[in-house]
């Protein structure tokens, strides 16, 4: 069996968003003879209709090929920055990567966020450049850009098409060469790393899993290192790319472990599984970093009553979504609905979309905002808060911290004036520019998360004309002057609407909400005024006019003291409603207002 392993390879392909992984993968299946000619179809390893549709890998999806008397696997990675813990974790269950450039792209910000990843395993990597058959190609630039960022020789780097399969046998050649064979010892008890975990019907939650020692078949009795469970292991097999049923696993392969758990919470990714009995000697694999939600959005029902269908749904979206968080919550005008946790914008999109296509469900969603931490006065502890409602009094507030991105943004020279004047207009702090060749550079800044999450991309798309990619990774948290904006209706302070805002924004964002309501509010008999307010500070406000009936219409001639009697009464009368009516606020002057 120990020769078996110098035959294994474990890969997987890298690359920024639409630089082709996906095609590359069909046309190595196709070249190995993974897939039947008459059951290929486009993008094979993109399981979910979604990623079909939108042209994005959202799951990482493994493979195993023969190629000569070799076996390998692969395992197709996502390329865009919400998804980068996919990317993250198929780095850990392999020995090495292929790293694609369009080559009428050029390297782009995903393509060095995913190749650091890789160097930090330690990973072997082929640099490949991709598309060459396409009109507008450059593969002499391209290679240049690539030893730029690899260090790598020009005559290292392979050509391919993942269209016309032109350069797969050259890969794969390659990848037997330079990748080495996994170092597993197959008689020390068994460790599998979990770098995925889906949940089936009959055979409970399946693990993916790379096993690094030992081996593991059917009936044996496992436990989960984290959480201790126990469980019996229903079946084993690998992927072609469905389940495929075999007998054992053994150190060095990538695999599945039905487990027969009922619920993904049991197995985390990350965990190792082990077999039952081996406590002493068995040190767990270093797993990886628990994946944090940074962004956080209401999703509330549009109707109430289907409240408890959408708990549903999105504890089934949890199950193979290991970022996605959810917390029941309430709102005056929304009613109930669920605070929910996403890595970043794309990730929101992807999750609304999946409730609409698989649970028939439009949630209404409210601005994106971030997390932050506080300290009180006199005390050390850190608190960190999801919403406005859970910030305290200023008066005993020491202070309030942020989450900082480092922001990396790829673009051709000439966009740099219209680049850095967006840049000025965020709260950002400009590090660094390197020169990847004589037309691209690379500007490195420091900016605040929620800078960026609600429209930045698309404007940086709009000043670049497209050209520009971006990539960001969290840094940590720092204290920022920021303030807590309340909004108040007749008076009353409106918890819903309040937010917390950079104090030198807090006039602007003021001013905008109170005008969005003034237009949003159906007017009443009374004067109703809209504040916008910082501490007990009023800093902008507007009104909306009363209605007013003509009480004195039914006079005609007469004594004026008749005509001033009727209007004093009516001025009493709205003076009282003033003092008791109640401004109700419709959902949709929330929506004005919540909605990005």
């Amino acid at each position: 069996m120990e020769d078996n392993q110098k035959n294994v390879r474990n890969f997987c392909i890298i690359a920024h968003i639409d630089h082709g992984k996906s095609t590359l993968a069909d046309r190595i299946l196709e070249f190995t003879g993974t897939v039947e000619k008459r059951k290929m179809k486009e993008q094979l390893l993109d399981q979910m209709d979604l990623e079909r549709e939108r042209g994005i890998t959202i799951k990482l999806q493994p493979v195993r090929m023969n190629y000569k008397e070799y076996i390998l696997n692969l395992i197709d990675t996502p390329g865009h920055v919400d998804f980068g813990y996919e990317v993250s974790r198929s780095l850990a269950a392999v020995e090495g990567a292929v790293l694609l450039v369009d080559a009428t792209k050029g390297v782009q910000a995903q393509t060095l966020s995913n190749l650091y990843l890789a160097i930090e395993q330690g990973l072997e990597i082929i640099p490949v450049v991709n598309k060459i058959d396409l009109p507008n190609a450059n593969a002499e630039k391209t290679k240049k850009e690539i030893v730029h960022i690899l260090g790598c020789k020009e005559e290292e780097i392979l050509e391919a098409s993942g269209k016309t399969g032109l350069g797969v046998e050259k890969i794969l050649e390659a990848i037997v060469e330079k990748i080495p064979a996994p170092k597993g010892e197959k008689d020390k008890p068994l460790r599998a790393l979990i770098f995925d975990s889906k949940y089936d019907t009959y055979k409970g939650v399946v693990a993916y899993v790379r096993i690094v020692d030992g081996e593991v078949k059917r009936d044996d009795r496992i436990r989960m290192m984290q959480n201790h469970v126990e469980s019996t292991v229903v079946e084993v097999g690998y992927f072609k790319p469905g389940f495929s049923p075999t007998t054992i696993l053994t150190a060095g392969d990538i695999g599945y472990i039905a487990t027969g758990l009922k619920s993904v919470e049991h197995c985390r990714v990350g965990d190792t599984i082990t077999i039952e009995g081996d406590k002493a000697l068995v040190q767990s694999l270093p797993g990886y970093k628990e994946v944090r939600p940074m962004v956080y959005a209401g999703l509330y029902p549009i109707d109430g009553d289907a409240y408890n269908m959408m708990r549903d749904a999105l504890e089934k979206l949890k199950l193979n979504d290991a970022a996605f968080v959810f917390e029941p919550e309430s709102n005056l005008a929304l009613g109930k609905g669920f605070r929910c946790g996403f890595l970043g914008l794309l990730h929101l999109e992807i999750v609304r979309e999946r409730l609409e296509r698989e649970f028939n469900f439009s949630p209404t969603i409210t601005t994106p905002s971030v997390v932050y931490e506080i300290k009180l006065k006199g005390s050390d502890e850190i608190k960190k808060i999801y919403s406005t409602v859970q910030m305290p009094d200023p008066s005993v507030l020491e202070n309030i911290a942020e989450p900082y991105v480092k922001l990396d943004i790829i673009t051709p020279a000439k966009y740099l004036g219209g680049i850095m004047e967006l840049m000025s207009s965020l709260r950002s702090i400009y590090k660094n520019t390197e020169y990847i060749d004589l037309e691209r550079i690379l500007l490195t800044f420091e900016v605040p998360l929620m800078d960026i999450i609600v429209n930045f991309h698309d404007d940086l798309k709009s000043v670049s004309s497209g050209y520009a990619s971006m990539s960001y990774e969290l840094i940590g948290y720092r204290v920022s002057d920021l303030v807590k904006l309340d909004i108040l209706l007749a008076e009353e302070i409106v918890e819903a609407l309040s937010r917390i805002v950079p104090k030198v924004n807090a006039h602007r964002e003021g001013k905008r909400i109170v005008e969005k309501l003034k237009d949003a509010i159906p007017r009443q008999n009374f004067v109703i005024p809209v504040q916008a307010a910082l501490g007990g500070k009023i800093i902008a406000r507007e009104t909306i006019r009363p209605y007013r009936k003509d009480v004195i219409a039914k006079l005609y001639g007469g004594d004026v003291t008749r005509k001033n009697k009727l209007l004093d009464k009516q001025k009493k009368g709205k003076k009282k409603m003033q003092n008791t009516g109640k401004v109700k606020i419709p959902s949709e002057a929330y929506l004005a207002v919540l909605k990005r």
